[in-house]
């Protein structure tokens, strides 16, 4: 049938204690006769029509369903919240994106989610739901896909390796020093690309944290319900594991896989300390594009509904909070269809213990996406690390912190066989912990490296946030070419043009400037007067040791964030109608992504951007990414947008409590029967 015609699976708050039996009922294909509650005519086995091998029937239960789930939601992680975040910077660099650009291609995600989690989690909720999910894996390998085709239509990578890098004379000349308006709108307009393919990701998305989550509480005893969603939660997470690891071994490839060789034998080859060096950052796209595609399969052999559901549903009591019972009068027919949409979505709407609980999570995750998309960055510049290397801490801090934390919470909530107010109560104190090591970022952090012509002139020459400098000012630098070169006195220079090197050697296949005009006297020793003007590549080391104290007590802030993100999805399962389980999650998911994951990296991407002190402006005039960062400036403006977010959370996890009232029902029944309780709140 089109709906579900089974009484087993009419929800049963509309009706207390009712026990549901079906009357016969067409068992799907190879089913076994039931006992008790008649099986659902959507249960039958697994296959394609009348194709269902034997072999298939082992998976056609909870746990098979769970392991293509997990599966599915891996990949998702791995593209989205991996490989989409560990490249940002690489894609910055690439197309001459600003981080409030990059923030906006993240957010493109949570923008299609947005769009269509309400219509699909109403109208899903009565289809297919293993269906459903097939449709999804379709949408996320199209996605990564598209997501990766502006690397194979935008030409090889050139960076720059016919300018001479060394201060010249006067009489000499660039090439490519001229203005190219066609080169530089061409590389923008890639910026659409990546919406789109991010779009498509959010297509394939919405299936899956809606549907697919209802139809594991469909499919098992309630009190499992948890325990299998924390599963699901907790090895989602490992894509975003596998996605950091991946793309940041992949960014150790040179983006075009092979460097090009180049005619002139003096010229140095780019290597990974290089800033312009630019990793492999498409392949981990493109091979997700085939595995995700493959899952398709696995889904789309899953009945309906799983053989058991209908005795397993039949055994649900649910108990409504209705003060004064006039939920049950509106959800009892509701949900039928299109013309239900307002009044459904309305009832959701006027419960106040569901919309404090999404508000409070909404804001959670405004934090959650915002470090995860400029976590590497912020280790990048904060540290002095390279982008592969940031990009790997911030996937070892992230993602097993939020792992441990859902499955600690998971636990928890089962063991202690938490009521609602329960786990609401519970999510108080994590998030209160989580605020006070928020507070890692006011004594870990670190103050900017010297760097001539930014945050210190040249030896008491020139003025600040101007690179040119009596000592290089017939030199012809170019701006637009970013080659920083550490002197013997300590002091980071733009290149070794801007640092007024004359000429260079190769010393046991390192790189080494001379004659360098702006460097002044060693700060330690008495070199010798080739020392006193000697320059090499790259930035100066940091003297900043805080970087080992910043990871230890962000990843306990990460455990304690994502702690309260389990018993929430769980809190809101219990506290709505049977019937509104999915649409309910669906609302949940519009305002996460209205409040949260969209203007969440807007908003950290504007942050870092208001911290640059060194802009990257062409030969146009254009502005495109940010080269210096004012390190201090960076960690207070995070540490205020987070710290704001978390007290946000606890006062609306404390209205939560407030206004939830326990159903008096819950007080009469037996230990046994209140474990499978739904705790309904209006």
């Amino acid at each position: 049938g089109i709906g579900i015609e089974n009484s087993a699976f009419e929800t049963p708050s509309s009706d207390l204690g009712r026990r549901y039996h079906a009357g016969p009922a067409r068992a799907g294909a190879g089913a076994a006769a039931p006992v008790g509650p008649g099986p659902c005519p959507e249960e039958g086995p697994c296959g394609w029509g009348p194709c269902t091998p034997r072999a298939l029937q082992l998976c056609n239960n909870s746990e098979g369903y769970l392991a293509a789930y997990c599966l599915l939601a891996i990949f998702q992680g791995i593209v989205v919240n991996g490989l989409i975040n560990i490249s940002i910077s690489t894609i910055e660099k690439r197309y001459e994106l600003n981080s409030s650009l990059t923030g906006l291609i993240s957010a493109s995600y949570d923008i299609a989610f947005c769009l269509l989690s309400l219509f699909v989690s109403y109208f899903g909720e009565r289809g297919h739901k293993p269906r459903w999910l097939a449709f999804s894996a379709f949408m996320l390998g199209l996605g990564s896909l598209v997501f990766s085709l502006p690397h194979f239509s935008s030409g090889k990578y050139q960076y720059g390796g016919k300018i001479e890098d060394t201060c010249q004379t006067a009489e000499t000349t660039f090439a490519n020093a001229t203005c190219s308006a066609s080169t530089n709108s061409s590389l923008h307009k890639y910026l659409y690309v990546f919406i789109l393919g991010q779009l498509l990701l959010g297509v394939g998305g919405t299936p899956l944290y809606t549907l697919g989550t209802t139809f594991i509480d469909d499919s098992v005893p309630k009190h499992k319900s948890s325990l299998y969603i924390g599963i699901g939660y907790a090895m989602s997470l490992l894509g975003p594991a596998i996605g950091y690891v991946l793309g940041g071994q992949l960014l150790k490839v040179y983006i075009d896989i092979q460097i090009p060789k180049r005619q002139d034998t003096t010229y140095t080859k780019v290597d990974q300390d290089d800033p312009r060096w630019l990793g492999a950052w498409w392949i981990g796209f493109l091979a997700c594009f085939f595995a995700i595609w493959l899952l398709i399969i696995p889904f789309s052999c899953f009945p309906r509904h799983l053989p058991g559901t209908a005795k397993i549903q039949a055994e649900k009591i649910s108990e409504t909070h209705d003060d004064g019972g006039q939920v049950l009068v509106q959800t009892k027919n509701i949900g039928q269809s299109f013309r239900d949409f307002p009044m459904a979505l309305l009832i959701l709407l006027r419960n106040p213990v569901l919309m404090s609980l999404i508000v409070a999570s909404s804001s959670e995750a405004l934090v959650a996406t915002g470090f995860a998309t400029f976590l590497p960055k912020f280790i990048e510049n904060q540290f002095g690390k390279s982008s592969s290397f940031s990009a790997t801490l911030g996937g070892l801090v992230l993602i097993p912190g939020a792992a441990l934390g859902q499955v600690i919470s998971g636990v928890l909530v089962s063991k202690r066989k938490m009521d609602c107010r329960g786990i609401i109560k519970f999510m108080i104190s994590t998030c209160s912990v989580a605020l006070i090591l928020n507070t890692v970022f006011l004594f870990a952090k670190c103050g900017n490296e010297p760097f001539a012509g930014v945050s210190e002139t040249y030896n008491g020459t020139g003025t600040l946030y101007n690179l040119t400098a009596p000592c290089n000012a017939n030199c012809r630098c170019s701006h637009s070419i970013y080659y920083p070169v550490c002197g013997s006195d300590e002091v980071q220079y733009f290149s070794p043009c801007f640092a007024g090197c004359a000429s260079y050697l190769f010393n046991n296949m390192t790189k080494t400037y001379h004659n360098c005009s702006c460097i002044g006297k060693p700060k330690r020793g008495n070199g010798s007067e080739d020392f006193l003007y000697e320059a090499i590549p790259g930035k100066c080391p940091t003297k900043c040791k805080f970087l080992p104290l910043f990871l230890t007590v962000f990843f306990f802030a990460v455990v304690f964030t994502f702690m309260a993100t389990t018993p929430t999805t769980v809190a809101i399962l219990r506290c709505v109608p049977d019937k509104h389980r999915s649409f309910a999650l669906g609302v949940k998911l519009v305002f996460l992504r209205l409040l949260g994951t969209i203007p969440g990296p807007i908003l950290f991407g504007v942050a870092i951007d208001n911290s640059c002190t060194l802009w990257d402006i062409n030969e146009c005039e254009t502005k495109g990414v940010c080269w210096v960062y004012d390190n201090e400036r960076m960690a207070y403006l995070l540490m205020g947008i987070s710290a704001a977010c978390k007290i946000i959370t606890i006062i609306f996890v404390i209205m939560a409590v407030y206004f939830y009232k326990p159903p008096p029902l819950t007080k009469a029944l037996p230990q046994k029967t209140s474990e499978k309780i739904s705790v309904i709140h209006t």
